[in-house]
């Protein structure tokens, strides 16, 4: 395949046709728009061996596909899109595909900053770590701790966030520091399937394993002083918390039932796509509708997930530092989604147009004064954070106005795998990665030894380059440099 390299860390294949194996037969296939990749050469090296380029190519040939689809520096291959991709598409009669969200809707982020040092947890850091793993529950299938019917959880399906914070289990504020406010609209449980349901109550609460993480962090560097206390971030040294899971289970069926829906109703209207994997249907379609209504479901139930999972830190950091949630802070910076496709208005060709963008492993990043920004937040841009692995930095970050013009709003989401599961589990020792990270200051509690081989640093791209592309072309602009201190892996 023929890319050009255009400009530092912008790489582009042009329109072009494709010619793929459908069920035996060729068929040939046209790129609509170009194929825009952001990464320096290093990182382009590891974004060739592996089937990115090919994925990200196919994205281009959707129905209704606008301006170009995008793989980020943190780019890897995926499920139908890449890991790492972004495109959109005519928000009515452009393609909606749930390859380009992927099967954990709503994996995302949230960081919580504290009025703790670092030296203020040191001796109690391994009591703590302890605590967070007995008090969230984590690893392959995990059960969550609470107890609920399917009433309440159709309610937490459709309100999101807010689900959770009426319960108790957060602050007033919490919903209003989430992406969507912690609640997508558009959700009907209904359109849900019992199996979905059935997975899900069980697991509200989780953290879950696989990337999933919750990690007590200390701040590294700060590159925007300014910035970075509107963020609640005062000083180096400072604590944070950051918890990383999704839709769990819940999310996964919900996929894998709209997407046997849209294999079989892509026959009913005609339409043939490069990889099975990329199934789509046109948005203005009942089931293109419906699938919508279902992810938005997904969403809210992350977003539960994750506020949960902040309620039980903050219960855990009363218990082992005695402290009062005024003293410990514990204040909710922001959460944002990875996996998720919104309905967004873009400057296409010098017209305001509507848009459904896929973010497929991909955090919004929008600039300074958008509408869908905090007040608190609307004078630097929206807080966008990108983590690493339990053995690097992870880091916060503001949207830039560059990024409206060259990725939809858009950055990586994280480091990137660059080492498979099944190849980081033969290359690495979990018992040998944790002793590894406790020479390095760095506390660890997982549910397995094998969660620590697939999750080695190793098998991930250096997160330090991820961040600067996008740093560099404009897109995010780096505030903080956070560094892992206990790690809780399911």
């Amino acid at each position: 395949m023929d890319i050009k390299k255009i400009s530092e860390n912008i790489w582009e294949i042009s329109p072009q046709t494709k010619f793929q194996r459908i069920y035996g037969e060729i068929k040939k296939f046209q790129m609509k728009v170009p194929a825009i990749v952001y990464a320096n050469d290093f990182l382009m090296e590891s974004i060739r061996r592996d089937k990115t380029l090919d994925q990200i190519t196919n994205v281009a040939c959707l129905d209704g596909i606008v301006k170009h689809v995008i793989a980020l520096s943190d780019a890897h291959q995926g499920y139908g899109f890449c890991s790492g991709g972004v495109a959109g598409t005519d928000a009515e009669t452009g393609a909606a595909s749930p390859g380009g969200v992927g099967q954990d809707i709503n994996c995302g982020v949230r960081l919580l900053c504290t009025g703790l040092k670092g030296k203020e947890i040191k001796h109690v850091l391994p009591r703590l770590v302890k605590s967070l793993f007995k008090n969230v529950p984590s690893g392959l299938g995990s059960k969550g701790k609470l107890n609920i019917n399917y009433s309440d959880l159709d309610k937490a399906l459709e309100n999101g966030v807010n689900w959770a914070i009426e319960n108790g289990y957060g602050y007033p504020e919490d919903g209003k520091f989430c992406e969507e406010n912690g609640c997508m609209k558009g959700a009907d449980s209904s359109k849900v399937s019992r199996r979905a349901k059935e997975r899900g109550i069980r697991q509200i609460g989780s953290l879950g394993s696989g990337n999933h993480f919750l990690e007590i962090q200390e701040v590294n560097e700060i590159y925007d002083v300014s910035i970075a206390k509107v963020l609640g971030i005062e000083e180096k040294g400072q604590v944070t918390v950051m918890v990383h899971t999704g839709s769990r289970a819940m999310g996964h069926q919900i996929a894998t039932d709209y997407l046997r829906i849209f294999d079989k109703a892509m026959q009913k209207y005609g339409i043939v796509v490069p990889d099975r994997e990329l199934a789509y249907l046109k948005a203005d379609t009942p089931e293109a509708k419906d699938y919508l209504s279902a992810m938005a479901c997904a969403a809210n139930f992350a977003w539960n997930n994750r506020q949960l999972i902040t309620h039980w830190v903050r219960e855990s950091f009363k218990e082992i530092l005695k402290k009062d949630s005024i003293e410990l802070g514990l204040n909710l910076v922001y959460d944002v989604c990875h996996n998720i496709l919104k309905i967004e208005e873009h400057i296409i060709k010098g017209k305001k147009i509507k848009l459904n963008i896929h973010r497929k492993g991909a955090t919004r990043a929008f600039p300074p004064g958008h509408s869908q920004i905090p007040e608190e937040y609307k004078a630097v841009g929206q807080p966008v954070l990108i983590p690493g692995t339990m053995g690097s930095a992870s880091y916060l970050c503001v949207g830039e106005p560059k990024a409206m013009e060259l990725s939809f709003g858009s950055t990586a989401h994280g480091a990137g795998r660059q080492l498979s599961r099944t190849k980081a589990k033969k290359k690495f020792w979990g018992e040998k990665i944790k002793d590894d990270l406790a020479r390095h200051g760095i506390t660890v509690e997982a549910a397995s030894m094998k969660v620590l081989a697939e999750e080695a640093p190793g098998a991930y791209k250096n997160i330090d380059q991820v961040v600067q592309v996008s740093h560099d072309l404009g897109i995010v602009k780096k505030i903080v440099r956070l560094i892992p201190k206990g790690v809780v892996k399911g």
